[in-house]
């Protein structure tokens, strides 16, 4: 089977929103990993003055681990499932946060916004077309200076890992997207993850985008060498906060 694309993922993610904060909460460490992937951007002053991006914030976990980072950020938080984003309006949330129906791709050319400080992208690159444009837009859409963090389901490279993610699939992913009705779209996460890029060549396709002080790091936990923060800049320059 291939992996879905494009409208049939984005129609996926619209079916599996009303169950996909449960099952993301069955798994042990998924709500910690995402905090400690955020507070890896280091914003300065609780992100004070800063814009930041969240970019596929789905229904909106990502969203809240920026949120605990960078309380004083002001927050745009986009995704292209319609569905995901309505389970993220539903929950609260205070006024420097704010949540657009978009792509990258349609943010960059919108144009006419001010460029953003730093863009937290949590599962997102595994699910797009072409990771490397989606990179370039990432990268027009930051300040100089500005900082990257990725969180992502890619493989350390290490066969027992590879063989831990099967395992993990079979016996839980799987089953529980099957319970659901959401059986594609857990197949699709199956299956994407074998095919993505490793850690190294996922780190190296960040850098051939053209950003700087590339950087891979662990999370906790059973997602050890399954799951990844990838850190970069654009340079030069340090975030600073932007004008009133």
């Amino acid at each position: 089977m291939t992996l879905l694309q494009d409208h049939d993922l984005t129609a996926a993610f619209d079916h599996a929103a009303p169950t996909y904060d449960r099952l993301a909460a069955v798994n042990p460490g998924h709500h910690a990993d995402l905090n400690r992937s955020a507070r890896r951007l280091r914003l300065p002053d609780g992100g004070a003055g800063l814009r930041v991006l969240d970019l596929g914030c789905g229904t909106g976990a990502s969203t809240r681990a920026l949120l605990k980072a960078a309380p004083h950020a002001r927050i745009t938080a986009v995704d292209a499932s319609a569905g995901m984003l309505e389970r993220a309006l539903a929950k609260a949330w205070p006024d420097n946060v704010c949540f657009l129906h978009l792509t990258a791709e349609e943010l960059h050319a919108a144009g006419g916004a001010q460029p953003y400080d730093a863009v937290f992208a949590a599962y997102l690159f595994r699910n797009v077309t072409d990771p490397d444009a989606v990179l370039a837009d990432v990268r027009a859409l930051l300040t100089p200076g500005g900082r990257l963090a990725v969180h992502e389901y890619s493989l350390s490279g290490s066969p027992a890992h590879r063989l831990l993610w099967e395992a993990v699939c079979r016996g839980a992913i799987i089953p529980a997207g099957t319970l659901t009705g959401d059986r594609p779209l857990y197949h699709h996460l199956r299956r994407s993850v074998a095919a993505f890029d490793t850690a190294p060549a996922f780190a190296a396709r960040i850098a051939r985008a053209g950003f700087t002080g590339v950087r891979t790091l662990p999370v906790a936990g059973w997602q050890t060498g399954i799951v990844h923060t990838f850190l970069a800049e654009t340079g030069p320059g340090p975030v600073k906060p932007a004008a009133p």
